[in-house]
């Protein structure tokens, strides 16, 4: 099984104009700069202010961190040319003028049924899939990440920042998706089956305009064979994604062996759970879905770390994954190293260049 368990990332990013920090919708120029082989690993997002960027299936932390650095530094290079910069944040910080969606016709149609929220301003998120054997088991894995994933929120809170200012939360961008339907906390489900039954009375409700609108943090993916998890502001460096990514798959294995019944947390309490981790981030108490009990948020880290410490063994995972939470215990999370360097610089340029990335 645990062979099986391959991984890949996808990434989201703004385009940035290099005076104003405004959001720059230039993400077909963009495009047209990247060489053929790395347009290749990109997306069209919804913003023309976004780029998406997609690694291959890789079967080790250190075959994804090349990749991820690579794909970054292409893109980083042809926003450069396009006269834009490449920020690995989560949320706009200052503003978008152009909130028109990209051309594609399922995009427009997603803004003709869910109107004005389609028009807020962008967000970016990673993505982590992990390959899984079936649609049962990945059923059975988002039942059991449940009480785990706000803390891997707390660990990735990536945009404190909106409109010039510090919002008072992590992640802003967690706060502002709060108005989509079918976001957040994944439901447990029984079977898959019953997540089919579930997805067809939402889309027959017009809470989710087709099967492809399921924004719950970890899911099925409609597209690859893998679980999806996707509760993390982009990482402001490829190591930040990396260390999320190895936490993911080493959990994974760990629930898809795990014995004794799912954990069945009330929808409230991962409610709080998430709402904390996207404010605080690991800078103070995060709830303990499990308990209802609050503790300093990085002893939930440790639990965490304990809980799939034998499936990093095993994954050959270990060292890596120790030594960045090591540097992010030093550093911070994005949200923390983009307000030090506020602090330091006096301006919103300063927190900026915490998460351009060099080409």
């Amino acid at each position: 099984m645990t062979a099986a368990l391959t991984l890949g990332v996808e990434e989201e990013f703004l385009l940035l104009d290099p005076g104003t920090g405004h959001n720059a919708p230039v993400v077909e120029k963009v495009l047209a700069a990247l060489p053929d082989e790395v347009r290749a690993q990109s997306r069209l997002e919804f913003r023309h202010s976004m780029l998406e960027m997609v690694s291959p299936v890789c079967t080790g932390l250190p075959e994804l961190a090349g990749q991820l650095t690579g794909l970054r530094r292409a893109a980083a290079e042809a926003a450069e040319e396009a006269g834009a910069r490449l920020a690995a944040i989560g949320a706009t910080p200052v503003a978008e003028p152009v909130r028109d969606p990209t051309e594609n016709p399922r995009f427009h149609a997603i803004a003709r049924h869910y109107g004005p929220i389609a028009y807020d301003a962008a967000v970016c998120g990673c993505h982590v899939h992990v390959g899984v054997p079936d649609r049962e088991t990945a059923v059975r894995v988002s039942n059991r990440l449940r009480p785990w994933l706000p803390v891997l929120q707390a660990l990735t809170v990536n945009s404190p920042f909106y409109a010039g200012a510090d919002t008072g939360h992590a992640s802003w961008r967690s706060i502002q998706l709060k108005r989509w339907p079918a976001l957040g906390p994944t439901p447990h489900f029984a079977s898959a089956e019953d997540w089919d039954r579930t997805v067809t009375a939402l889309v027959s409700s017009g809470a989710m305009l087709d099967e492809s609108m399921i924004l719950w943090y970890a899911r099925p993916s409609a597209t690859y064979p893998t679980v999806e998890i996707r509760v993390a502001d982009v990482c402001p460096t490829a190591d930040d994604a990396v260390l999320l990514a190895g936490l993911i798959r080493a959990l994974v294995v760990t629930v898809v062996e795990a014995d004794g019944p799912e954990p069945r947390i009330p929808d409230h309490l991962l409610e709080a759970a998430h709402w904390n981790a996207a404010h605080t981030g690991l800078d103070g108490t995060l709830l303990d879905a499990r308990t209802g009990v609050a503790w300093p948020a990085w002893e939930l880290v440790g639990d965490l770390v304990e809980l799939v410490t034998p499936a990093l063994h095993r994954l050959g995972d270990t060292g890596i994954v120790a030594e960045q939470l090591d540097r992010v215990r030093a550093e911070g999370t994005g949200a923390a190293r983009q307000r030090r360097a506020f602090a330091r610089g006096g301006d919103l340029h300063a927190a900026l260049a915490e998460v351009t990335v060099s080409p």
